[in-house]
């Protein structure tokens, strides 16, 4: 009977993943640090802390030559190794900036188109936006971190305010609601993310040092958010982040699946 009860819970299981490549699936790929790129069913690609030539990333110069369509960006903050090639990008592809408010008006100073910017897409703590005649619905959330923007100029102080740090919930028609954690310590408020909105996939920082470590990063996941899946991310980019994720996979509780990706890789949901 336990044999058959394991064979049917497979089979259940095979069914309700999608399949390799599948047009209704929902793709989350890793570029590296906290970059990713998220393309929904309905083809609408999302960018997210487009860091696209980090040091893990080989491809990367080759990415940002050619990155394709892309609809939207999303900043966290306003760190280097976050907001990226956002400037470069969003001119090249025509993609809506979705940022803190003050962040976003950083970046039209920097260059960012103007009207690729503006109050249907800037917001704050505990706004939400409709993107993509519905393809996307983000939620932007809080993270424990800190948050400045490099100046140029010989009078220029060499950083300023680059508003809060915060994280995304972006949920996905037809597909899952996805948790971009942000730079971020674990925080009890991320209790209130899932009762509030929900999780099904997060993307967690693991590295230590300037955000969570595994073990906390599991807290988090474990007791606070409880998504069905997470995906490590902020690790190894530099020497100080330490973590990595079979250390954060010790630690996760049973049901909760991890997917380690490799640069460039992509999960499917």
């Amino acid at each position: 009977m336990r044999t058959i009860l394991t064979a049917t819970v497979l089979l259940l299981s095979l069914a309700l993943a999608p399949a390799a490549g599948a047009a209704d699936a929902t793709k989350v790929t890793w570029l590296g640090h906290a970059a990713f790129k998220v393309e929904t069913p309905a083809g609408g690609v999302a960018l997210i802390d487009p860091w696209l030539t980090n040091p893990k990333n080989d491809e990367g110069e080759k990415l940002l030559a050619d990155p394709g369509a892309v609809d939207v960006i999303l900043l966290t903050h306003a760190h280097p190794d976050h907001v990226g090639e956002a400037v470069e990008l969003g001119k090249e592809t025509g993609a809506r900036l979705v940022a803190p408010f003050e962040l976003g008006q950083q970046l039209v100073a920097q260059g960012y188109p103007e009207d690729q910017v503006g109050m249907d897409s800037l917001m704050n703590i505990g706004g939400e936006v409709e993107l993509l005649d519905g393809e996307l619905e983000v939620l932007m959330t809080p993270a424990v971190h800190s948050s400045g923007l490099e100046r140029s100029g010989e009078d220029a102080p060499s950083h300023h305010y680059g508003a809060s740090p915060v994280g995304y919930r972006i949920k996905v028609a037809g597909g899952p609601a996805i948790y971009h954690a942000g730079d971020t310590d674990v925080f009890g408020d991320m209790e209130l993310i899932r009762e509030l909105a929900p999780v099904d996939v997060m993307l967690a920082p693991i590295g230590g040092h300037f955000t969570m470590d595994p073990e906390r990063a599991a807290y988090a996941i474990n007791r606070l958010v409880q998504p069905e899946a997470v995906i490590p991310m902020h690790y190894g980019t530099f020497e100080v982040l330490e973590g990595r994720p079979d250390a954060l996979a010790e630690h996760l509780d049973e049901g909760v699946e991890m997917r380690d990706l490799e640069v460039n890789e992509t999960a499917e949901f």
